[in-house]
């Protein structure tokens, strides 16, 4: 464990807290030999970096760590792995951290997906008193690190009975209740669009759905994409665009993520969780472009791309979803490339009715540092998506607009007057930076979990 929640002891190195508007104070305060020592090593205060200083006897006395903020969610991310091996506390002299912050970042800092290969060396450990705010960080930490976990996992160990699995996990531990609905089952209880595009692989597609909570409650629903890899089906992408498809369930892991803080975290709603599981594979019963398919809200769909399945699934899951007349529905999806052009990796694209709704959500996870950023379901756009031979398409008529015209595509699927969010996240780091390592991500999971308790917060 890189964190432990316990009283710091003696044996413990300290660790001085400073940014660049607080250094020269702490500076002026220190004793001249560390004051000589700091400035010979160059040290500014800068995030992200630290020096250690000396005792007499040549052991480290001390660490001085440059931080963004005290308060800041990543604060701490850089130090367990740059840190020599051992344990450390907050010393009382410099910033004082935020103790959620603190956590979440050191604990995320020595994050490491280590299914195949252990990391090459322990990350340090910091001791933190207990608290409920650094319980709530450390919960944060652990939520975040098994959301990676499922997004990194190859689509060999992580099929769609594995990713059900994942949902029967998270329920279990809070005692919430599981069904699936798999292969031609689907069918029977109406859902064949995620059916049509799982069927050609050798897992069978299935709808998980997760139930928890008091009745009475207001409903919260959340559905997850969860393509558990995507070849592109007939349309097949080329093998560049093939090589991470194993992320393409990353909706799903978020969904699944934010299910379980909302259930450990005792939220007073009754919640939903849907996932429609499924591989976009390449057989003889594969579905086809030009296919139209029935889906569960009555609506036909045209198949102009089978490579663009993600939503012909979450319009079956979404229907289902705002037949429980939720007060709040929110999915989640890596749905299009065009997000990614757009706003590139690190901002998921928000996509919302109530235009207030959407720039307060905007402003709160710029607050959080786990941005998103508002996109407009324009409705002059839907024409794009108009078939001349059923009721709608899952591709528009050119490559501009693709994220819009996704959005317009599964808000045909939600009543005028339900609340909704769509997230169209990457659920990736493409670019290593502290406590976040190159691989899956929980992007918008801190940022909508805020959304949730702001919402449903108790009396």
């Amino acid at each position: 464990m890189t964190v432990l929640l316990k009283r710091p002891t003696s044996g413990t190195i300290p660790i001085r807290l400073v940014d660049r508007a607080s250094l020269p104070a702490e500076l002026a305060a220190a004793d001249e030999p560390t004051r000589r020592w700091i400035q010979a090593q160059g040290f500014d205060g800068a995030p992200d970096r630290h020096v250690a200083v000396p005792a007499a006897d040549g052991a480290v006395r001390e660490i001085w760590a440059g931080v963004h903020g005290a308060a800041h969610p990543w604060l701490l991310a850089a130090l367990p792995r740059q840190l020599p091996a051992g344990r450390y506390r907050l010393s009382d002299a410099g910033l004082a951290a935020d103790a959620q912050a603190a956590a979440m970042s050191w604990s995320l800092g020595g994050y490491h997906f280590g299914r195949y290969r252990a990391a090459r060396r322990d990350p340090a450990t910091l001791l933190l008193a207990p608290s409920a705010a650094t319980r709530r960080g450390a919960l944060l930490a652990d939520v975040i690190a098994a959301t990676r976990d499922l997004v990194n996992t190859p689509a060999e160990h992580m099929g769609p009975a594995e990713l059900a699995a994942a949902v029967r996990g998270a329920a279990r531990a809070a005692g919430g209740k599981v069904r699936e609905i798999v292969g031609d089952a689907l069918l029977e209880q109406g859902f064949p669009a995620i059916h049509a595009v799982g069927r050609a692989a050798a897992r069978a597609p299935r709808l998980v759905e997760l139930t928890w909570g008091d009745p009475k409650h207001p409903r919260l629903v959340l559905v997850g994409k969860g393509v558990c890899f995507d070849s592109g089906g007939l349309d097949i992408k080329p093998a560049d665009g093939m090589r991470w498809m194993k992320k393409d369930m990353g909706g799903a892991a978020v969904a699944i993520g934010l299910a379980r803080l909302v259930m450990t975290l005792a939220l007073p709603v009754r919640l939903h969780l849907l996932v429609p599981a499924v591989e976009n594979a390449i057989a003889g019963n594969a579905y086809r472009p030009g296919d139209v398919i029935r889906t569960r809200a009555g609506l036909h769909v045209e198949i102009g791309n089978t490579d663009a399945e993600g939503r012909v699934i979450l319009c079956d899951a979404v229907a289902y979803g705002a037949e429980q007349r939720p007060d709040l529905m929110i999915d989640l999806a890596t749905l299009t490339g065009a997000a990614r052009v757009a706003l590139g990796p690190q901002l998921p694209a928000l996509f919302c009715r109530d235009m207030a709704m959407a720039r307060a959500i905007v402003d709160r996870g710029l607050e959080l540092h786990d941005p998103m950023w508002h996109l407009p379901l324009w409705r002059d756009y839907h024409v794009g998506i108009e078939s001349d031979i059923a009721d709608i398409v899952n591709t528009g008529r050119g490559p501009m607009a693709g994220a819009i015209t996704a959005a317009l595509f599964l808000e045909d699927f939600v009543p005028a007057r339900l609340d909704w969010l769509h997230v169209d996240l990457y659920a990736w780091n493409d670019l290593a930076r502290p406590g976040r390592p190159v691989g899956g991500e929980a992007q918008a999971l801190r940022t909508l979990l805020d959304v949730v308790e702001r919402r449903y917060a108790r009396p």
